[in-house]
């Protein structure tokens, strides 16, 4: 009824099968993620390249509304300094 045999040998081959198999599933599972990790830089880095096309964007405004206006600019800049020095020096 009960072939002992046949047991030892199935477990044999399971013994030489189980971590092949648990190897091509590791293999499988690092490349996915590293597919996804791959996809996930490039969209990063389009996210970083169009912050910095904005940046530049946004600093040419401030150039030009500095340079066009030098006196209000001066003035602006030295009240915020004033506000952040009564700030500061309450806490």
């Amino acid at each position: 009824m009960f072939d002992s045999d046949r047991v030892s040998e199935e477990l044999r081959t399971l013994k030489v099968d189980v971590p092949r198999l648990l190897s091509t599933a590791g293999e499988g599972m690092f490349e996915r993620s590293k597919d996804r990790a791959e996809i996930l830089a490039d969209q990063i880095k389009a996210a970083l390249a169009e912050l910095g096309e904005t940046a530049s964007e946004e600093q040419e405004q401030l150039h030009d509304l500095i340079t066009g206006r030098p006196v209000a600019s001066l003035a602006s800049a030295f009240a915020l300094g004033v506000v952040v020095g009564f700030m500061l020096r309450r806490h």
